[in-house]
């Protein structure tokens, strides 16, 4: 009988432990760099390249977009690419 009573106790005192704690601060990195940055500074867009993928060519276009902002106010900085089909030279 005082496990019945005991566990609707302990139920709740995790749950308000749980909720009482820090919530998880979200981790803004990447192991790659050259896709995401952070900061105010907007990164240079690269210049467009062409691939040669054997029977056809690639024009390859990446420009860095804004997406939204960290807490503590930076900017998030992700790269975008366009590609597009082109006459190989």
């Amino acid at each position: 009988m005082r496990l019945r009573h005991t566990l609707p106790l302990m139920v709740a005192a995790a749950l308000l432990a749980g909720c009482a704690g820090n919530a998880i601060s979200p981790n803004y990195s990447s192991s790659n760099p050259d896709i995401m940055r952070i900061g105010d500074d907007r990164p240079a867009d690269p210049e467009k390249r062409v691939e040669d993928l054997g029977s056809y060519c690639v024009e390859v276009t990446e420009t860095w977009n804004a997406h939204g902002t960290t807490p503590d106010g930076q900017s998030l900085w992700a790269k975008d690419t366009a590609r597009k089909v082109v006459p190989c030279n």
